[in-house]
């Protein structure tokens, strides 16, 4: 089901957590559909904490049920609610912070920056998180009659291919920087980061990429990475026993 309860989790570069939930810019409230373990929604949050603006978490239990697809009709997640009117798929939500909220940029000033920040994302969204995705990994085991050893086979197979290109492409930078693209996250990394989270959950190992960890290593410095992590969510399991 849907929790419905609003859990304010905001984020200022300068002063850190806020509680505050209303735009001067927008004049509304943004609300984001997400849950813990939903990477594409831990972009979204990522991108909204580096760039300060305010929001309310709700947590999604089921995405297919139908409370939710009344919501969504796609039945996937990240949605974003933006005064009552709610879109669903982690880019499109990104690009939209972005027009909307330009400062500070998810994107290198440079344009060929740009695109290669834009091609280490999109190469994570559409050829990464798709083939190991849940939905697949489901349907392998309930219609094809895979096997749970099988089908991590398969994830580990498509990761490290996956991951292996995406250290080659650091690989070629013209200059080894911090981040993935420059000396400041870009979208490169607001990608990258989940997919790493992913691997770790399956206890894939992840030493043969040192480039990709090492601006991993640099994402976890900051606090707009840590507080879009996973155990940093509401719904997280023990979240509150943790703060208690």
């Amino acid at each position: 089901g849907i929790d419905g309860t609003r859990l304010e989790c905001c984020y200022d570069p300068a002063t850190g957590p806020r509680p505050d939930t209303y735009h001067p810019e927008t004049a509304m409230t943004l609300k984001l559909y997400s849950r813990y373990r939903n990477s594409a929604g831990q972009r979204v949050r990522i991108a909204l904490n580096l760039k300060g603006v305010d929001y309310d978490y709700v947590a999604v239990e089921e995405m297919r049920s139908d409370a939710y697809r009344k919501i969504n009709p796609q039945g996937l997640l990240p949605a974003l609610d933006i005064g009552g009117r709610i879109v669903g798929q982690s880019t499109a939500i990104i690009e939209w912070l972005e027009e909307t909220y330009p400062e500070p940029s998810l994107f290198p000033a440079d344009p060929i920056d740009r695109m290669t920040a834009r091609s280490i994302a999109q190469f994570i969204a559409c050829e990464i998180h798709p083939i190991h995705n849940h939905r697949v990994r489901d349907h392998l085991i309930e219609a094809e009659g895979w096997s749970e050893e099988k089908t991590m086979e398969w994830y580990a197979h498509w990761i490290d291919k996956g991951l292996t290109t995406v250290e080659t492409m650091l690989a070629r930078r013209k200059k080894q920087t911090a981040f993935c693209v420059g000396d400041a996250p870009t979208i490169a990394d607001i990608y990258l980061v989940p997919v790493l989270g992913n691997a770790r959950w399956f206890g894939f190992p992840l030493d043969a990429y040192p480039r990709v960890l090492a601006a991993d290593a640099a994402c976890a410095e900051l606090d707009a990475f840590r507080l879009a992590m996973p155990e940093a969510q509401p719904d997280f399991p023990g979240y509150e026993a943790e703060r208690t």
